[in-house]
């Protein structure tokens, strides 16, 4: 099994969005109304938003493949680019997304450890993430990963309101 872990260039945003799409509607189709699932992957995903992302110094992406096959990717954010004011001090990790397929294999850990990397190198004092109260999986894997929870903030999915944990490592 060959795991391998690639920066997200401009020229990949094609992928980029496919994947973004594809493992969001996985994950959350089947708790949401089709056009709140429209709405915010529309707006979220279009490829005039990805390029600005991508071309934001302050977020990183990075594709992860298992045998050349592309299984997921990281989103991490720092300073002004963080969804939440965290200052200068913390690094978010806005997205781990993988297939729901290859979920359960490790490689959620896999891009854990790239996020902690990148923090790591920053010299950020502490890693942060926004979950949706009702992805039980995805609060279980941050809680093993010893993240405990130090707030929350609205999410709209489409029209829909819903909570966010914002989940919280002090890194040593």
């Amino acid at each position: 099994m060959s795991i391998n872990i690639k920066k997200c260039k401009l020229e990949d945003i094609h992928l980029l969005q496919q994947i973004s799409i594809e493992t969001f509607n996985e994950t959350f189709k089947d708790q949401n109304s089709a056009e709140n699932m429209n709405s915010y992957l529309e707006r979220a995903f279009n490829l005039k938003q990805l390029e600005e992302e991508l071309d934001n110094l302050s977020s990183q992406f990075f594709i992860i493949y298992l045998n050349d096959t592309v299984v997921g990717y990281l989103k991490v954010n720092t300073d002004d680019a963080q969804s939440e004011e965290m200052g200068t001090e913390s690094l978010e990790i806005e997205r781990i997304y993988i297939k729901k397929d290859f979920q359960k294999h490790g490689l959620g850990k896999v891009l854990f450890n790239k996020a902690i990397e990148i923090a790591d190198v920053l010299n950020k004092k502490k890693i942060w993430l926004g979950v949706w109260e009702k992805n039980e999986n995805a609060i279980a894997f941050y809680k093993k990963m010893d993240f405990v929870q130090t707030g929350a903030h609205s999410f709209y999915m489409g029209d829909d309101e819903q909570i966010d944990f914002i989940m919280s490592k002090t890194l040593v």
